[in-house]
């Protein structure tokens, strides 16, 4: 860990709702002036789209069905690790980008001077802009361990964020994001979680243990059947539960006058309205990278 060269990890599993912190951290660093190094979670995946559904099948054929974008098959785990090591000692470290829609191929053929970038490819590896502030995660495993690999990306993260709604409203949400933004089918939705709980379970899940702060959505409404619900519960139908691993420092008064409708229910605990979790993010986070600027300079 590095009070020089901080690293900030935000973990969460896909359709979790990373992005809204994301967004909350982007205001903060704005406002305060500071310039991260942003580093995107599906960068640091192995296979790209088509070796991966090509090794899904494989494995498939073979009995295997669990073969994800959880596990260790398709993700450099020794890769994050060395990043986030090398970041804190130096300052500098290298990354690509995953190439996601048509749009961002352009934009990095353009970048990057080529013109056989297309979606579902990784970008060549480019050193990180030059006299960053911070590096920062967002994605699958900023927390990973895996015993077989001896990798414990954690030790080397400054801050770490959780997003994990409770799992029904996560599946809720990632189904309808599924067929939204992908096109896919409900029933083609539920086999990828399917196929993906061990490593969910293995790999994803221990990750939540180390958090420094996590946020925890829940619904106020009836999710106990999330491949059937006809709609994600909206902000206001739902509160977030915020669970700080170390409560001795946090002014939890200065919270609670800040954030409106909010209660504590246990002593490292603070739940919020679910349509104040950005307002409630920045209040949380703002002080915390403020103090981790100070003390870098």
């Amino acid at each position: 860990m590095s009070n020089k060269h901080p690293v900030i990890a935000v973990t969460g599993s896909s359709g979790a709702g990373t992005t809204t912190v994301k967004r909350a951290f982007d205001n903060i660093f704005r406002r305060e002036k500071i310039s991260p190094a942003i580093i995107e979670g599906d960068s640091l995946h192995s296979l790209d789209r088509m070796t991966f559904r090509a090794q899904a099948a494989k494995a498939a054929a073979e009995g295997h069905n669990t073969f994800s974008h959880f596990g260790p098959e398709a993700n450099h785990f020794d890769k994050i690790e060395a990043m986030f090591k090398t970041y804190g000692e130096t300052g500098t470290c290298k990354r690509r980008y995953y190439v996601h829609s048509e749009i961002e191929a352009a934009q990095q053929n353009k970048h990057f001077g080529l013109n056989n970038l297309i979606p579902g490819v990784f970008t060549p590896w480019e050193d990180i802009e030059a006299d960053s502030d911070l590096l920062f995660y967002e994605g699958l495993h900023g927390l990973v361990k895996d015993a077989a690999q001896n990798i414990d990306v954690s030790k080397y993260v400054d801050l770490a964020i959780g997003v994990v709604p409770v799992v029904n409203l996560e599946w809720i949400q990632k189904i309808h994001r599924d067929q939204a933004e992908r096109g896919y089918s409900a029933e083609a939705t539920v086999d990828t979680i399917m196929r993906r709980m061990p490593d969910y379970i293995k790999f994803i899940t221990p990750q939540f243990t180390y958090t420094d702060i996590n946020f925890q959505r829940v619904a106020t409404v009836d999710t106990s059947n999330p491949f059937i619900a006809r709609d994600i519960p909206t902000p206001d139908e739902s509160f977030v539960v915020v669970r700080f691993r170390k409560p001795k420092h946090v002014d939890f008064p200065y919270m609670l006058a800040m954030i409106p409708g909010s209660f504590m229910s246990r002593a490292n605990t603070l739940v919020v309205p679910g349509g104040k979790m950005s307002h409630a993010m920045e209040v949380i986070l703002a002080p915390v990278m403020h103090e981790m600027i100070t003390n870098k300079k």
